[in-house]
This record gives C-alpha cells, structure tokens and sequence, in this order.
C-alpha cells in the first residue's frame, strides 16, 4: 500500500512537473518565436529558469546572426518597410530592408522597424533643441551605431533579428524632422497600419510639418496621404512657381489637385484652412536615392 501511494506521489508530481513545463515552453517560444527546440533545449539547461532561457536563446539567436550576416553580404535587400515615428516636435522616417516580402510582413521585423524608428527619435532629441526647425538624414552606418532602449545598438538587435529570420538586414536611411511648438508635426505611412499609435510602418511613409487654425490631427492626416499618394517635388511659392500645363504632370505641391477632392488644389484646401506648409519629406520603400542607379545592398547586419 505504501509503495502504492508513493507511485502515485510520484506519478502526480511529474504530471504537474510537465504541465507546468508545457506552460513555460509555450510561454517561451510565445514570448521569443524561436522554435520549440531551442525554447525547450533553454529551459532544460537553465532549469525551467524562464528569464534565464531567454536571455540564452537571444544570446544564441544574436551569436548565430553574425554569423550569418557574413554568409549573406551581399545579397540585395530589396523588400521592407518605412517605419513613420513622431512624438509632438519630434518625428522620424526609417527605411529597413530585407530579401522578400513575406520577411517584410513578419511581426519580429516589424518590431526591428519600430526599434529603430524609437532609437533614431532618441538620438534626435538628443541632438536638437525644441525652439529650432531642424532637419537631418541618416546613413546606414550611422543608423547601425545608434543605441536602441535597452542600450544595445542596431546593429546588434539587426543581429539577432537575422539569427532568427534568416534573410540579410539592413538599416538604409532615415530622416528626421523637429519643429519649434508653435508648429505641428504629423506622419503617416501607407498602408496605413490597422491600429493607430506613435510608430506605424508601411511601404510608404511622410511627415509634415505645418501651420494651421484648423484641426490640425485631419489636415495633417490628409496632407500627409496627399504626398504619399501625388508624389511632390517641393512645396512651390505662388508667386514664382506656375502651374504645370498638364496637371497630371504637376510636381509642385501647391499646384497639384488634391488628392482626396480632385475638385480644388493643394494651394486652395491651404487658403481654405487658414494652413501653411513649412516642410515635408516623403519616403517610399526601395526608391532610388540621387546619385544611385539602383537600389544597392545594404550592409549586412544593419
């Protein structure tokens, strides 16, 4: 009887063992979205330790990323995403690349744009006063140094990324934009992402910085959809600046039809709104950059 009763202590408690190991594991790779080997293989070595597990499997994942990012120089990055950050004065568009579509889709890549759309905002409040209309851009090089969050460097979350994804990625450009309080700063990426917050990623991205007596949120939004959608060259000055003869050839901001009511211009929805523009910058996944006969590979890595 005895013996019994200590086969079923020990039969319970290993049930209740594995359940909770289940529980851990599934937790785990929900947590990382590594493979369900290397989360059980994590929580094996550090004792169902579940911080310790991750930390190891990010380790790995980051060790394994450079590795790979040596095997996959050179190849062409020609898919990814614009990630659109702004935070009042401040705002910020990145360009992140990857090899296919289906990678630029991922939510971990998705979350590598944030990061790094998050760690050019930081640097650029570092860098800027808030009384200032300032503007500046980025180069691959310089985005991989930067420091994300958690104070390790693009480069090393691109890493691990890799490690994790497999493609070769890359940190492109990006631009950054902070305007004095008196003026308004809005972002938009396109598609636009199903919920709204301060990052949003998509294969098209613009900023705006502007005046107005209106509802500023609306005007920006719908400005901001307009140089996505048409495209403009430079804001234009009335009184230097003629229109084009053919309008769908127009590259003049204030000149253009306006995209979401093709019945006025761009310079007549202004004057209606009591609006000015005083900058935009406009981004669009895998375009030619001046000086470049076609989109090149990134470094690899970041």
């Amino acid at each position: 009887m005895l013996s019994n009763r200590i086969f079923r202590s020990l039969s319970t408690s290993n049930v209740l063992w594995q359940s909770a190991g289940k529980s851990l594991l599934a937790t785990l790779r929900k947590k990382t979205g590594y493979t369900f080997a290397n989360c059980k293989k994590a929580l094996e070595i550090h004792e169902n330790n579940l911080e310790k597990a991750e930390e190891w499997l990010n380790e790995q994942a980051q060790a394994m990323g450079w590795s790979k990012a040596e095997k996959l120089q050179g190849r062409t990055t020609s898919q990814g995403l614009v990630a659109v950050i702004v935070d009042r004065c401040h705002g910020a568009l990145v360009e992140v690349n990857c090899e296919t579509d289906f990678v630029a889709r991922n939510d971990q890549f998705h979350g590598l744009a944030e990061t790094a759309a998050s760690a050019v905002l930081k640097h650029l409040v570092n860098i800027t006063s808030d009384n200032a209309h300032n503007k500046l851009t980025l180069d691959s090089d310089t985005l991989r140094a930067l420091s994300a969050n958690d104070g390790k460097s693009l480069a090393d979350h691109s890493a691990l990324t890799i490690g994790t994804l497999g493609e070769n990625i890359g940190f492109r450009r990006a631009l950054c934009m902070c305007v004095p309080p008196d003026v308004y700063l809005a972002g938009v990426s396109h598609p636009a992402p199903a919920e709204s917050g301060p990052i949003s990623c998509g294969k098209y991205g613009a900023l705006l910085a502007f005046k107005t007596t209106e509802d500023h949120e609306l005007i920006g939004k719908q400005l901001c959809q307009h140089i996505i959608g048409m495209n403009p060259t430079k804001i234009g000055d009335p009184d230097v600046d003629e229109p084009n003869a053919n309008s769908n050839n127009e590259t003049t901001l204030i000149h253009q039809e306006f995209l979401l009511d093709a019945s006025i211009t761009v310079r007549e929805l202004l004057t209606e709104t009591n609006t000015q523009i005083l900058d935009f910058a406009r981004f669009e996944m895998g375009e030619m950059i001046e000086g470049q006969q076609k989109l090149d590979a990134v470094e690899t890595g970041g």
